[in-house]
């Protein structure tokens, strides 16, 4: 799928040939370096030196400021602004160092800084490619004005001549590539750089060669192998061809073009024989219309290589076709390519062989199923985007646990104001709460664990082999199966993979994994395929794209909402993956508020101008370091040795329409990003952008079609409305509550504490699992009865009846089924003395209990919320309230009955880690009030009772000491610490040192601790 860019101006007239460029690379690296030790540390020392402390050491007095301005005085203030543009500069100088080093990511901007940031950039990263051995690939300093105009392509497209482990090229070049088979002998071929036979070799032979001159730049145009591939190959992706026809061959200048170097105006460049144009010369048929020294300079380049020139009369014979089937590099398809007539190579596709050929699964779980299916026949108002979306719901639901605890640990060190450990982290909003509910349903994180363990074990199998990860374009999930397609054939797969339908294939079966949990089911391996990403689905089976893989920009078409929500999808799944370990995900022009989500990972850029800065240099630093390492790719990085690089991926999701001019600089550094762990993935409302790899199609039905390859699926999107819900159901976790401290939200449901109040139900979830009130159920229904009543106490805000089926039977449950145990439940819970049911049904159909239905855990969050969140009251009623609620603290939440595969659930819910640390809060405020009514026994004894519900807390163990010391009884300080120093060991290792607050403490308590410690050991 050729893309093709206007031609631009060009001649034929002898271009001056720069001789000897390797010194004066090297003089403006030095420059740099000596430019870059002069502003970080000349300036400050010779402004202390000169100058001397700028500003006066005394507050200046109204008559002071009314003098006149003395010569020392006006040095001062100038000496005060250079102190404040150099501290900007040495930011920026540290933001560039960090970014760079890191190998991932987009710097951060530093305010105001604008071309002193751009300089500190440019020296940075050539002190960083010289370390790399690397230098070539940084601009000199000569080119600083340019980088934001676009000048900084030629060195980014120059890097196709030299991608590791490409290419293939025209005119009978052999392709190279690192993957061997189990044979040892035979060598794949990288599918993407896989040229098709040309005609045969007596017609190429009397064809006249075609040469192309590199010209000048012309204003910000700079000539590149892409550029010319586009031009006279109508297909950029052929650059490769012309770099295989002239590598290591000696140009005019004495220069060779190697893997570290650039082309160079002057140089001459040997086209394959499809090349047309009127900027070629045809060489011996063009000789009469050259100087003598211009045909000399071509003659000589001619015999650097195997190509003979016929006689300038001879009658050309038919040359090869000019269709990139007939001479181009074809771009790889997501299928099984048939064999070309001319039996040339094909190229791996995403194969639907798969569809037809999965083997069936057990009847258990295709009952399941089914069952699922019929389920999802109601959505009850839910987002079905999400529903139909199990990785994305996974990794959501993941990252929304991560966000809720943060939110949890920050309010209990008091950082989130406004908010406390016993306050509701429920959604507040209808919208948020809908897809709060849709992300429990839809999600499937046993798919997820699925994917990531089969990954990783097959990443540590090969490194066990000493082999390498093969490339892989895609891959296709079901419940029971992963198919990874190959980018070539590599083997055999070591096992449990297989090999698949083809050579390009390699199977999995989720049964021939370990279990989840069993003794070396996760394999110390790094994540291989962190750039998978879900695009849709098709047949019940889900297409991920590996975008890291890709050859190219994948583009995506469409009506801007449509393509935009796919966008979406694709962003949020990436930033939330659980089959990656470290990522970079960019976002340019579009969703800045998808940060929220995975601010450590996600960054968000204005447009694509300030994108191009910094990948450009970012491409540079990764080849170097590749180089410097001595890997092929990134790819081949994540196995063996190397894998302590980190090699981790950067995917970039362009949502802004780039120009011309920065499109084709995108098509450059998209050209070389595969072997760089680089992808590229722009939406766009034009077809025609250069470099496009894969160009997919987005209809305002949903489906996604890549109409070249056949593909259709039903697309994987985020539409908007979802997609602002999504993101304020995490940035409402970390919003500071309307009012501030001053407006504590407190929990959603508070008991009666009066005897008015007493309740007609009430329920035990702490230390075990006790209901009084009710009669027994059957004995065949009751442990579904319970759960679902457990799952309604904690959730008092209410839960919608699909969330209850897909919490009670996660692998799916049919409608009738669900209905049938709500009605049971309702049943036995009964109605209170007035006639009134305790199981609620809400308008929206989200099922509550009724206010006589009581829990130990709602009782404790009100005496917590009144005695430490509100604070009211005398110190009396206080400590009462708080030893009420710490006696509650029996034990573990559920302890008994979470065993056997029951109450799953509970592994999303927050309600885990909010115990502790309202146990925790609850015993350091009670020990706070008694001791300061000189209670310190008591104090003592509440933080040893809240040590059986949050052991690990480190408040507690320090107070435990303090009110220890306090009791003026050196054996309650001396058994305290003892217990204190086992019981540490037991959780964490003898070798693990105590927490260095612990540590300073126990030396201020209780000087001598360490050497009956050592003689104890």
């Amino acid at each position: 799928m050729a893309r093709t860019t206007p031609t631009g101006g060009g001649n034929r007239t002898p271009v001056p040939v720069k001789v000897g460029r390797s010194f004066g690379d090297i003089m403006k690296a030095l420059f740099a370096f000596l430019a870059l030790a002069a502003l970080v540390v000349g300036v400050p020392f010779s402004l202390a030196v000169l100058i001397g402390w700028p500003l006066p050491r005394t507050m200046p007095s109204l008559d002071t400021l009314q003098n006149e301005i003395s010569t020392t005085v006006f040095l001062k203030v100038l000496a005060l602004f250079v102190w404040i543009a150099w501290a900007q500069f040495t930011a920026c100088v540290l933001v560039e160092v960090k970014a760079a080093l890191s190998g991932v990511g987009i710097p951060a901007r530093v305010p105001g800084a604008g071309p002193s940031q751009l300089l500190a950039r440019q020296l940075v990263g050539m002190l960083l490619l010289i370390s790399a051995s690397a230098a070539s690939f940084v601009p000199g300093i000569g080119g600083i004005g340019g980088a934001f105009d676009g000048g900084g392509s030629a060195q980014v497209v120059a890097e196709a001549e030299q991608t590791p482990g490409g290419a293939g090229g025209g005119g009978g070049h052999g392709v190279e590539h690192a993957f061997r088979t189990d044979g040892g002998g035979t060598e794949a071929e990288p599918a993407m750089a896989l040229p098709n036979e040309a005609a045969g070799a007596e017609d190429s032979a009397e064809a006249p060669t075609k040469y192309y001159r590199i010209q000048p730049p012309e204003g910000r145009h700079h000539d590149t192998l892409w550029g010319i591939a586009e031009r006279h190959l109508d297909d950029g992706l052929r650059y490769k061809e012309i770099y295989q026809l002239n590598k290591d061959r000696v140009q005019p200048d004495g220069s060779k073009l190697t893997e570290a170097s650039l082309i160079r105006p002057g140089w001459i460049l040997e086209m394959p024989a499809d090349a047309h144009g009127g900027e070629l010369v045809e060489m011996p048929h063009d000789v009469e219309e050259l100087s003598q020294d211009e045909a000399e300079e071509f003659r000589d380049y001619q015999r650097t290589g195997d190509t003979e020139w016929p006689a300038a009369d001879a009658e050309p014979g038919p040359g090869p076709g000019t269709g990139p089937e007939q001479a181009g590099i074809a771009v790889p398809e997501l299928g099984l390519a048939p064999e070309d007539a001319g039996g040339g190579p094909s190229l791996p596709a995403f194969d639907t062989t798969p569809l037809q050929q999965l083997p069936d699964g057990d009847a258990a779980e295709q009952e399941a199923q089914a069952a699922q299916e019929a389920g999802d026949e109601a959505g009850f108002g839910l987002p079905e985007a999400l529903l139909g979306a199990p990785l994305l719901a996974a990794g959501l639901l993941m990252a929304l646990g991560r966000t809720r605890r943060n939110a949890l640990w920050a309010s209990a060190a008091g950082t989130l104001t406004g908010r406390g450990v016993g306050d509701d982290l429920a959604p507040t909003t209808p919208a948020a709460h809908d897809v709060r509910d849709a992300l429990l349903v839809g999600a499937a994180p046993e798919a997820v664990g699925f994917l990531d363990r089969a990954l990783r074990r097959l990443s540590a199998a090969l490194d066990a082999e000493g082999k390498v990860l093969p490339p892989v374009y895609a891959a296709w999930l079901t419940g029971h199966e992963l198919h990874l397609q190959l980018a070539a054939p590599a083997g055999r797969p070591p096992a449990p993979w297989e090999p698949g339908q083809s050579d390009t294939y390699w199977t999995v079966r989720r049964d021939r994994l370990p279990a989840a949990g069993a003794a070396g089911e996760a394999p110390d391996a790094e994540a291989p395929y962190p750039g998978l990403v879900s695009l849709g689905v098709r047949d019940d089976m889900r297409l991920l794209l590996n975008l890291e893989a890709v050859p190219g920009i994948v583009s995506v078409t469409g009506a801007r909402a449509d393509r935009e929500a796919v966008l979406a999808s694709i962003a949020a799944e990436l930033a939330t993956s659980g089959w990656a370990d470290r990522m970079t995900v960019s976002l340019v022009g579009f969703g800045g508020e998808l940060t929220a989500l995975a601010p450590t990972r996600v960054r968000y850029l204005d447009d694509v101008a300030g994108l191009l800065e910094v990948m450009e240099t970012e491409t540079n630093l990764r080849r170097g370091a590749l180089r410097h390492t001595g890997q092929e790719s990134i790819l081949t990085g994540r196995t063996g040795p190397a894998r302590q690089q980190q090699w981790a991926p950067h995917l970039v999701l362009i949502g802004a329409v780039p120009t011309a001019e920065q499109a084709d600089r995108l098509a450059a550094l998209a050209a070389v990003s595969a072997q760089l762990g680089i992808g590229y993935l722009v939406t766009s409302d034009r077809p025609d952008l250069p470099g496009i790899a894969w160009e997919f199609e987005i209809s305002d039905a949903g489906v996604l079609t890549e109409p070249e390859m056949g593909l259709e699926l039903t697309a994987q999107v985020l539409p908007a409305a979802q997609r602002a819900a999504v993101v304020e159901l995490f940035a409402e976790l970390t919003r500071e509550p309307a009012g501030g401290a001053a407006g504590v939200p407190g929990p959603a449901f508070t008991v009666d504490l009066s005897q008015r109040g007493k309740p007609d139900v009430y329920a035990q979830v702490m230390g075990g699992y006790e209901i009084t009130g009710l009669s027994v159920p059957d004995a065949e229904r009751g442990e579904q009865l319970r759960e679902a009543l457990a799952l309604l106490l904690l959730h008092r805000e209410g839960v919608h009846p699909r969330v209850l089926g897909s919490a009670l039977w996660p692998r799916g449950v049919p409608d009738d089924v669900r209905d049938a145990l709500i009605e049971r439940l309702g049943g036995w819970l009964g109605r209170d003395a007035t006639g009134a049911r305790r199981l609620l049904v809400a308008e929206d159909g989200r099922l509550s209990l009724a206010a006589g239905v009581v829990s130990d855990w709602d009782v404790l969050r009100t005496l917590h919320h009144r005695a430490v969140s509100v604070g009211g009251g005398t110190a009396a009623e206080r400590k009462r309230q708080l030893t009420d609620a710490l006696s509650l603290a029996r034990g573990p939440l559920l302890a008994g009955v979470r065993e056997g595969g029951r109450f799953g659930w509970l592994e999303h819910e927050i309600v885990d880690a909010q115990y502790p640390l309202l146990v925790s809060e609850i015993a350091l405020k009670l020990s706070a009030e008694q001791l300061a009514s000189g209670g310190s026994e008591q104090a003592y004894v509440a933080i040893r009772s809240a040590l059986a519900a949050s052991p690990t807390d480190e408040r507690l163990w320090n107070e435990l000491l303090r009110s220890a010391k306090a009791t003026g009884k050196a054996e309650w300080l001396r058994g305290a610490a003892d217990w204190l120093i086992a019981h540490h060991a037991h959780l964490y290792g003898p070798a693990q040192a105590l927490p260095a607050q612990t540590e300073a403490l126990l030396d201020e308590l209780l000087p001598g601790w360490r050497s009956t410690v050592g003689a104890a050991g």
